[in-house]
């Protein structure tokens, strides 16, 4: 008999550090560091992952025989070096201040490891293998190995790795063979993130707000269309196969600690970069359009180049990029792929779990079974808590609550309280892993609400009034609201809204200002209908989630609609709940107006006085 075999991934010391544990191929945990120190995109050693990870496994570190890193340090630092050599004297300080800590802490990155490790329980480094796969490699594994798929072409685009900043492979069984590469500093992620940091938001964080702002450009508008040729003119030459160069003296991320040419950039496109939570302007929106379009054009280009160099009509996209559920909804509406699956946790967080499949699959061989419908479990893979935890916490805190006296009981309350207007904090079983709260860790509220998207961002979340909501609905009835041909359990794909459901707009719509496309009603479910009639669809299974799909149906019954608001359970500048007490302190820091824990029911009119804990990225915002 075959001895079991676990294997630790681990990712960190970028971004979104994270721990992953396979046994045999099968994904038995994995979570980001962020969700227990509730720094947003910890990036240091994830130890409160990896002991997460053991616990729930029911071993010790002693067990786990190989532990796999998700990239390359050598080859990454041979990079820099590299570019800052090809640069010189340009960029001599970021040199000056980066090299101290690579020559510390990066480049004795296996020394690093097993200290590190060491703390968490007993290792001995002369039994344990350490890996170290290629940075594309584990995003790769972490989309083909869990997908439903025997074969299929892998799209990878993020930042960057060591050097490949997108690559084309092709996985069947469990193999995986590299195709072709695009090399740094020509990078999608980079040139994404370089309109984000010029349209005012952060770099590494804010790209789903350049997403969200996207559709309330102009299409139609010159503007637009001049922003996005000059884009394809002046800042990338771009070819065929979607590989593309950029014109290096526009961009700084190579050699400061800026993404862009400022200068140069103003006078592109006539304006300056934006200041962060200043008054977004129509230009603004249209130069965000502008470049959402150039993406999902190089996109389109290297799928069409995947299915010539492969044959394959199956899609596995990973890396950052794979994040952007617009694309991803326009190569599902293409044709071109009878299936796509995206990686939930498509970036450097997921790189974890890939290493550890990369190291079962390749490095030791161990035999492939896809699943259905596919490895990532709902990608509820993080921690669970027990009643008793909520208990204690109730007594800590002398919270008030009431007790469902079975899950009929708790829907049937629950599913009442949305249809009265309630915002609801929903927690229940494991914790999603990815950036996409996925009905575990969830904020629900009525779609049909008018004021609900207002009220969402400027009460609960405190973000901006533009950001969009998602839908969850259950798969069997998605098909009544969008046009879509597939599920879309991890909220990654963005579809329309049927045409029967639109209001009719008014004529010269595409010409308001922001806030008064926002705020028109473009259809009886407003909460969750963006301004270009899109929706990020998240299907919910009785498979993967039992419990929200009853939920929905519960609601249903009352309203005759089964789908709902879906938003993660977290506030600006936060990351998601974690624990219990994370979701109290929220339920009471926000105007959110019920929270239900496991089937513990709290309403905020029962709970004793609270002061609100003030988070200091919300001042100055309306």
């Amino acid at each position: 008999m075959r001895k079991k075999m676990y294997i630790l991934g681990i990712s960190a010391f970028y971004h979104d550090a994270a721990a992953a544990l396979v046994l045999d191929g099968e994904i038995i945990a994995a979570a980001q560091e962020e969700r227990f120190t509730r720094r947003k995109h910890d990036a240091s050693f994830p130890e409160n992952a990896i002991r997460y990870c053991l616990e729930e496994a029911g071993i010790t570190l002693a067990e786990v025989q190989t532990i796999a890193f998700y990239d390359k340090p050598f080859l990454k630092f041979e990079r820099i070096l590299e570019t800052y050599y090809a640069y010189a004297p340009k960029g001599f300080t970021q040199f000056v201040t980066a090299m101290p800590i690579w020559m510390k802490e990066k480049i004795f990155l296996k020394k690093r490891l097993k200290d590190a490790l060491t703390g968490i329980g007993n290792f001995d480094e002369k039994k344990t293998i350490l890996l170290f796969p290629e940075h594309h490699l584990s995003h790769a594994a972490s989309a083909f190995f869990p997908s439903p798929f025997k074969e299929a072409i892998i799209l990878t685009l993020d930042g960057v790795g060591e050097w490949d900043t997108a690559s084309i492979s092709y996985g069947k069984d469990g193999g995986i063979k590299v195709l072709q590469t695009l090399h740094y500093p020509h990078s999608l992620g980079l040139l994404y993130s370089s309109f984000t940091y010029f349209l005012g938001f952060r770099v590494n964080a804010g790209e789903y707000k350049l997403m969200g702002l996207a559709p309330y450009g102009n299409p139609e508008a010159e503007e637009t269309q001049r922003y996005k040729q000059l884009i394809l003119s002046e800042l990338i030459s771009l070819n065929e196969d979607g590989s593309f160069t950029i014109n290096a003296r526009y961009f700084s991320y190579s050699i400061g600690t800026r993404m862009v040419n400022e200068q140069l950039w103003k006078k592109l496109f006539g304006m300056g970069v934006r200041e962060p939570e200043s008054t977004l302007e129509q230009r603004h929106c249209d130069l965000a359009l502008a470049i959402q379009q150039v993406t999902e054009k190089i996109v389109m280009r290297m799928a069409k180049e995947a299915i010539r160099l492969t044959g394959s009509r199956f899609l596995c996209r990973c890396g950052g990029v794979a994040l952007y559920c617009v694309s991803n909804g326009k190569q599902s509406a293409s044709g071109l792929f009878e299936d796509i699956f995206v990686q939930p946790a498509s970036g450097d967080a997921g790189g974890a779990l890939g290493a550890a499949l990369a190291a079962t699959h390749i490095y030791f061989q161990h035999p492939r079974t896809p699943l259905n419908p596919d490895g990532m479990k709902g990608a509820y893979l993080g921690p669970s808590f027990p009643d008793k935890i909520i208990r204690t916490l109730s007594i800590q805190y002398q919270a008030v609550f009431t007790e469902a006296e079975s899950t009929e009981s708790l829907l049937a309350i629950v599913a009442g309280l949305l249809a009265e207007g309630k915002i609801v904090g929903w927690f229940q079983g494991r914790m999603e892993f990815g950036p996409r709260a996925l009905g575990n860790r969830s904020i629900l509220a009525d779609t049909r609400n008018p004021e609900m998207q207002k009220k969402l961002n400027l009460s609960v979340k405190y973000r901006e009034g533009f950001r969009p909501f998602a839908p969850v609905v259950t798969a069997a009835s998605a098909h009544r609201y969008f046009e879509m041909k597939e599920n879309s359990p991890y909220m990654l794909f963005t579809f329309p809204l049927k045409e029967s459901l639109r209001n009719p707009l008014p004529p010269n719509y595409a010409q308001l200002p922001l806030l008064e496309k926002l705020y028109f009603s473009r259809s009886a479910f407003p909460a969750i209908t963006h301004v270009d009639f899109s929706a990020r669809v998240q299907t919910v299974h009785t498979e993967t989630n039992p419990l929200l799909h009853g939920l929905i149906e519960a609601f249903e019954r009352l309203t005759g609609e089964s789908m709902l608001v879906n938003t993660s359970f977290n506030v600006r500048g936060e990351p998601p709940v974690c624990t219990p007490e994370d979701a109290y302190h929220c339920f009471m820091n926000t105007e959110i107006e019920v929270l239900v824990l496991h089937h513990f029911i709290f309403l905020k009119s029962q709970q004793p006085e609270w002061k609100k804990q003030k988070n200091v990225l919300l001042q100055g915002i309306d």
